[in-house]
């Protein structure tokens, strides 16, 4: 199956680049380029595409209220925000908002077409390394450990104890592998928590989860 894909960058050598790797692969065309939110949102409105590539920074409307718009209208579409710096100070909410992770604009085409592999099929493109970066950022914006008035702790309720568990292990950037190590469970029985987590949840991905473990109070920054 073909992944089709968005891209939406205001710099007109960054969309022609992107636009150029991705469409020498043999399972990825790019449908359409935008370069402001406005026209990602008008192009995600006309070719449904699998994936967005939404820059942060953007004229008209930015990346952020375009991944907003986005999420909530076209939630079969997924997200990938591209920024300059590790951290930048969009990205944090635009994850919130239903990202499902994000690239650095020097990213090697290897990568790229990988990265737009992984969330078209669902899965985060958020290393653990990156997420620890979020994590930080996250932890700057309140106290740590008190939960978030947007996100009650009492959904927490939903999950069994094992679930609570796997959620944990999620927010702190683990795989499957490692969080069925620490729980001494096969990867199968991890994918299904994962599953149930997310699915209890009514969450879009892993990144979701780990804004939302963060957000309920379910894990303190700088655990481990």
């Amino acid at each position: 199956m073909t992944i089709r894909v968005v891209v939406a960058d205001d710099q007109e050598l960054v969309r022609a680049g992107f636009g150029m790797i991705l469409d020498a692969q043999p399972d990825i065309e790019v449908v359409a380029e935008a370069c402001n939110g406005a026209e990602a949102i008008e192009a995600v409105a006309e070719h449904r595409p699998d994936v967005l590539l939404l820059d942060v920074r953007m004229p008209v409307m930015d990346g952020l209220e375009a991944a907003r718009r986005v999420c909530a209208e076209h939630p079969q579409t997924k997200v990938i925000m591209l920024t300059t710096f590790d951290i930048d100070d969009y990205v944090y909410d635009a994850l919130y908002a239903g990202a499902s992770g994000f690239l650095l604009k020097d990213v090697r085409r290897d990568d790229l077409a990988h990265g737009v592999r992984l969330v078209a099929s669902g899965e985060a493109l958020l290393a653990p390394s990156v997420t620890k970066r979020l994590i930080s950022e996250f932890s700057a914006r309140r106290p740590s450990g008190a939960p978030s008035a947007r996100t009650p702790s009492r959904l927490l309720e939903q999950l069994t104890g094992r679930e609570q568990e796997t959620l944990r292990l999620l927010a702190r950037g683990l795989s499957n592998a490692e969080i069925a190590a620490e729980l001494v469970v096969s990867e199968h029985t991890v994918k299904t928590h994962v599953s149930n987590v997310l699915s209890k949840l009514q969450l879009r991905d892993r990144v979701h989860a780990v804004v939302f473990a963060y957000e309920a109070g379910a894990v303190v920054a700088g655990e481990q």
